[in-house]
C-alpha cells in the first residue's frame, strides 16, 4: 500500500502478542512521515521490533489539544501521519478523540487501520451475549463514585464491559455485587493475548476467590464483563409491589414511577422498569 499525503491514519497496534499486528498497519507505519504516539518510548520498542524507522512525536492526554494544531498543519501541508496508542485501537479509552475530531473539522482525511481492541477481543471469547453490549471504559477509582455509576446504568443495555486495574479489581467486584446483585454473572479477562492470558467466569465473589488463589492472577491489564440482568417473571413481583407501581404510573412518568416503587419496596429498579414498560406496550 501507499499512504496518501495530507492524511491522518489511526493505527491499531497489538495489545500483547506482537504477531497480531496487520501487514497494512506495518506498511502504514513505515510510509507515513511521522507517528504520533501516546508514549514514544513504549512505541519505540514496537517500532524497533517491526524494523520501522519513522520518527515519532508524543501525543497524550496532557498535550493532545496543543499538539493537534501542528499535526493538522502538517497534514494540510501534505504530510501523512499515523496515530497510535500504547496498545490496541486509539481513542478506545486512549488519547486521540480531540485530534481526530479537529482533523475532521479542518477537512483533513482520517483513515482507520483496524486491528486489536481489548473490548472486542474479550467479548468474542467470554461466552456472554454479544448481540448487544455497553462499553463504559474505566469505572471511577473511588468506591462511592463507582457505585453511583453502576446504579445509573440503564436497563436493557446488554453485556456491560469495562476496563479495570489490578489494584482496584477486588473492590470493583464488591461494588458490582452490592449494586447489581451478588449472583450477577460476570467474566474477568486478564493479560489478553499474552503468556498468562486467563478468563474466569462466575459471580463477583467466585471471581474474587479465583484471584485470591494465586497472586499472579492479580497482575496485569483486566477487562470485566457483566451479564445483563436475567429477565424476571411478573409472577416473581408481588401483587403489593405491582399495585404500588400502577398507582404511581397514573401520576408519574414511567421511569420515575419505577424508581419510586423500587425505593418503597426495596426492589430492583430495572425489574420494575421492565414491567412498567411491558404494561405501556414497550414504549416509555
Amino acid at each position: 500500500m501507499t499512504t496518501e499525503s495530507g492524511t491522518l491514519y489511526v493505527v491499531a497496534t497489538p495489545i500483547g502478542n506482537l504477531a497480531d499486528i496487520s501487514e497494512r498497519a506495518v506498511a502504514t507505519l513505515k510510509q507515513v512521515n511521522c507517528i504520533a504516539a501516546e508514549d514514544t518510548r513504549h512505541t519505540g520498542k514496537l517500532l524497533a521490533h517491526l524494523g520501522v524507522q519513522t520518527r515519532t512525536l508524543a501525543l497524550h492526554d496532557h498535550n493532545e489539544k496543543q499538539r493537534a494544531a501542528s499535526i493538522i498543519a502538517r497534514c494540510q501541508a501534505g504530510d501523512s501521519l499515523a496515530l497510535v496508542s500504547d496498545a490496541g485501537t486509539p481513542l478506545i479509552s486512549d488519547p486521540g478523540y480531540n485530534l481526530v475530531r479537529l482533523c475532521r473539522e479542518a477537512g483533513v482525511k482520517v483513515v482507520p487501520i483496524p486491528g486489536p481492541c481489548a473490548v472486542i477481543t474479550t467479548l468474542c471469547a467470554a461466552g456472554l451475549p454479544t448481540d448487544k453490549f455497553l462499553f463504559i471504559g474505566f469505572l471511577a477509582a473511588k468506591s462511592s463514585q463507582r457505585q453511583a455509576q453502576l446504579t445509573a446504568l440503564p436497563a436493557d443495555v446488554g453485556t456491560i464491559v469495562c476496563y479495570e486495574t489490578a489494584r482496584r479489581i477486588e473492590s470493583c467486584l464488591d461494588d458490582v455485587a452490592l449494586v447489581l446483585g451478588a449472583q450477577r454473572e460476570c467474566v474477568l479477562a486478564k493479560e489478553l493475548t499474552k503468556t498468562f492470558e486467563a478468563f474466569c467466569h462466575g459471580t463477583p465473589a467466585q471471581i474474587k476467590h479465583w484471584l485470591a488463589e494465586d497472586l499472579q492472577r492479580c497482575q496485569g491489564e483486566m477487562v470485566l464483563m457483566i451479564a445483563s440482568e436475567p429477565a424476571r417473571a411478573v409472577s416473581d413481583i408481588s401483587e403489593q409491589v405491582q399495585q404500588t407501581l400502577k398507582i404511581l404510573l397514573a401520576e408519574l412518568p414511567l421511569k420515575q414511577a419505577a424508581a419510586l416503587a423500587a425505593q418503597i419496596h426495596n426492589e430492583k429498579k430495572n425489574a420494575l422498569y421492565k414491567l412498567a414498560l411491558e404494561w405501556a406496550g414497550g414504549s416509555d
